[in-house]
């Protein structure tokens, strides 16, 4: 789509407000990296609201509109666009299951603004992706353009695979172990979550930048205990990725997840979230956690150079999320991050003309951040209970 080519008469976006957290807080939880990036502002073409006035007599409405349009176009335009307005936002009022609120009787432009004011203020409330529309006159054309995004809301997606590696090696947690490495083969072979030992990851070159700053310091009372870290993590995941590479965990999913029996609360967790994983394999069972990424629009007025967090970077198996190595590397990740300037995350279009409208949402997305953040959780629990 040429962009260069199109009028954005109106532009209603979602804003969110990103609040600064610390990259190592909360225990068992998916990590927040420092919220330095800038993300998205305010559109500043946000449409003024109308709303009626409670205290005025008869329910008259008490209207702030905005300027008249500075356009010279004819009558026939004028008509043209509203037409095609009141088609596209049909079409979009049908897809989305909303009931649009009457507006043909106020006069154009007014019956726009009052239309998409009450079109966001509904999509809202009713859709947990939701994150705005812009109104696009392109070729003599007139017709909504939404856009649904999953917030990550500036999280570091680290799944920690020593918990996993030391479950394996407890007699009472095998089999809680298995069942894990199912899960984590699932994501590993079919959602492609990037692994820290790949080469191509971008934490294995955090990890590499680690064990050169190592080598190349002088040497302390902490500098063997960090170099042990450093080897135990690449022993650790070297390991585990044998086991994981292995698709006979896909191959027994189902049969691990009927015969487990749960003999307490930790169990009963890790059962869950196997059984939440086999039903996303199940019902999505080639789709990856990249298959809506998209980068968002760069602003044209915007001349900010900063670049754009990828996907790649926030989410992926990791060693661990505690210790020497973890703080270090947490660091690097906040310092780099926040001289970017916004984050890739999963987001669809759907234009609303006369083209086929798509039928795709981000089910499978919400589906499968809940499932890494209840992932991360259980495995950062399973410290507190090793004997």
């Amino acid at each position: 789509m040429n962009y260069a080519a199109q009028h954005h008469i109106g532009s209603y976006q979602h804003t969110r407000t990103e609040t600064t957290t610390a990259v190592t807080p909360t225990v068992g939880r998916v990590r927040q990296l420092d919220a330095k990036t800038k993300g998205r502002q305010p559109s500043a073409e946000r449409q003024t609201e109308i709303r009626t006035d409670s205290n005025v007599a008869n329910a008259i409405l008490k209207c702030t509109f905005l300027p008249k349009l500075k356009t010279a176009q004819s009558v026939q335009a004028c008509q043209k666009t509203e037409r095609d307005f009141y088609k596209s936002l049909s079409r979009l009022a049908e897809h989305y299951s909303i009931e649009p609120m009457q507006t043909q009787d106020f006069e154009f432009p007014y019956n726009i603004t009052l239309s998409m004011w009450d079109m966001e203020t509904k999509l809202k409330r009713t859709n947990i992706n939701w994150d705005g529309f812009k109104l696009i006159q392109n070729s003599g054309k007139t017709y909504f353009v939404s856009e649904e995004r999953y917030n990550t809301g500036t999280t570091l997606y680290y799944i920690p695979i020593k918990p996993l590696f030391k479950m394996l090696k407890d007699p009472k947690r095998k089999k809680t172990a298995q069942l894990l490495l199912s899960v984590c083969s699932y994501l590993y072979h079919i959602v492609l979550i990037p692994y820290y030992r790949q080469e191509e990851s971008y934490l294995y070159w955090l990890y590499e930048t680690m064990n050169d700053w190592v080598e190349q310091d002088e040497e302390t009372a902490e500098t063997e205990t960090n170099k042990r870290e450093l080897r135990n993590a690449e022993y650790i995941g070297d390991k585990i990725e044998q086991k994981l590479f292995n698709h006979i965990n896909l191959k027994v999913f189902e049969k691990r997840l009927n015969r487990f029996k749960s003999v307490d609360t930790f169990d009963s967790e890790c059962w869950k979230i196997a059984r939440n994983a086999f039903a996303l394999y199940t019902e999505y069972p080639s789709e990856n956690i990249f298959r809506n990424a998209t980068l968002p629009e760069k602003d044209p007025y915007d001349n900010d150079e900063n670049e754009i967090i990828g996907m790649e970077k926030y989410i992926s198996f990791i060693a661990d999320i505690k210790g020497w190595l973890y703080g270090s590397l947490s660091d690097t990740i906040n310092n780099e991050f926040s001289e970017y300037g916004a984050m890739e995350e999963p987001t669809i279009s759907k234009r609303f003309d006369v083209s086929e409208i798509p039928t795709t949402n981000l089910d499978f997305e919400n589906r499968l951040f809940a499932l890494l953040d209840d992932l991360c959780t259980i495995l950062d629990d399973y410290k507190t209970t090793e004997k």
